[in-house]
């Protein structure tokens, strides 16, 4: 099965089109207030008009409220909406669209296994290194080998890097892997050559698990 590749994080319209240019599968657009790569709905809509058909976008939220997560999906248009905060069910699947959850594996998490069943409107479930309550895009990777059987499609994050993915693929086996701070020369500004040696390294990862 061929890993897929979602970048976040995206701030610039350079970045999103490289990404499509490397066949990247979804590209993350963040409206969480914490974080550094957040996104005002302008800077959205520029970016939104960089990425083609076929092409998924995936927009990002930690405990925003229902009036800013509807005006970004206005203005954003995605295909799958990626909840980081203690937003519950019911919420999440309100507003019409595929979502994913993201369950912290970092120190104080509660057991990533219980996301199945308090989450059971997910379409896949995103394990990052952080803490409850912490923003994802810390580059804080986790122990692979602690994955839960979750029933879903697992996107993997937290700490991923050109030098390390294909290790963690070998590993964890994931559906995708999703990388921000590991291809960024500063929080929010990709940097096109780990972007470009990021997607190399998955391929090969997958090519070798054929052999």
């Amino acid at each position: 099965m061929r890993t897929r590749i979602k970048f976040c994080g995206l701030t610039r319209p350079g970045d999103v089109r490289l990404a499509v240019e490397l066949g990247v599968d979804a590209l993350g657009f963040v409206f969480a207030a914490a974080s550094p790569r957040r996104l005002a709905l302008d800077q959205a809509e520029g970016l939104r008009q960089a990425v083609p058909p076929l092409v998924d976008t995936v927009a990002l939220f930690m405990d925003n409220p229902g009036s800013e997560i509807a005006a970004a999906i206005r203005v954003l248009r995605p295909s799958l909406l990626q909840f980081h905060g203690s937003e519950d069910d019911a919420f999440c699947r309100g507003f019409g669209l595929p979502f994913i959850k993201t369950v912290p594996m970092g120190q104080g998490a509660a057991d990533a296994a219980l996301a199945r069943k308090r989450y059971p409107s997910a379409g896949a479930f995103l394990l990052d290194g952080h803490g409850p309550g912490q923003p994802g895009g810390r580059g804080e990777r986790f122990d692979w080998t602690t994955i839960p059987a979750l029933g879903r499609p697992v996107f993997l994050a937290g700490g991923l890097t050109p030098a390390n993915v294909g290790q963690a693929i070998r590993e964890a086996h994931p559906f995708a892997v999703d990388v921000s701070s590991g291809i960024e020369s500063a929080p929010g500004t990709k940097d096109g050559e780990k972007m470009q040696q990021f997607a190399d390294e998955v391929r090969r990862a997958d090519r070798n698990a054929k052999q």
